[in-house]
């Protein structure tokens, strides 16, 4: 399997862990606390960024370096995610819009706007954050 390939493969399997954060801890804000499907997205979002970084950093580009102490490199990741954020709550925020009964079962939408951001993402965390040849880990 070429590294390219087993990064894409990698990548995904980190986001359909972080889809599971992300969607779990929705529906869990939504349906047992009575959330606002907007402010438990932030929660869940949030908390699914941090877990596809530590899964990316140690799996999928742990032969990569991005000449960062931790801190610093979930930081940079946080940032560079919130540009596939923009995508992914776009799609999510226009998946209520367009079918009103998805606000009793929010982790539709968080799926639909994870497919939708997940391109953008690897492409940002590949070519921006993890570019370099090596490892810090």
């Amino acid at each position: 399997m070429t590294r390219l390939r087993r990064e894409i493969a990698l990548f995904a399997v980190g986001g359909i862990i972080g889809l599971a954060v992300d969607a779990g801890i929705a529906q869990a804000l939504v349906g047992l606390a009575g959330w606002n499907v907007y402010t438990a997205r932030v929660v869940s979002f949030l908390s699914a960024a941090t877990v596809t970084w530590w899964w990316n950093r140690t799996h999928t580009f742990a032969h990569r370096d991005s000449g960062r102490g931790r801190h610093a490199e979930w930081a940079h990741w946080m940032g560079l995610m919130a540009l596939g954020a923009i995508v992914n709550n776009g799609v999510y925020v226009l998946s209520f819009k367009l079918f009103p009964g998805l606000h009793a079962w929010p982790a539709v939408a968080v799926a639909a706007g994870s497919a939708a951001g997940s391109v953008a993402n690897f492409l940002l965390a590949r070519t921006v954050l993890f570019r370099s040849a090596g490892t810090s880990v």
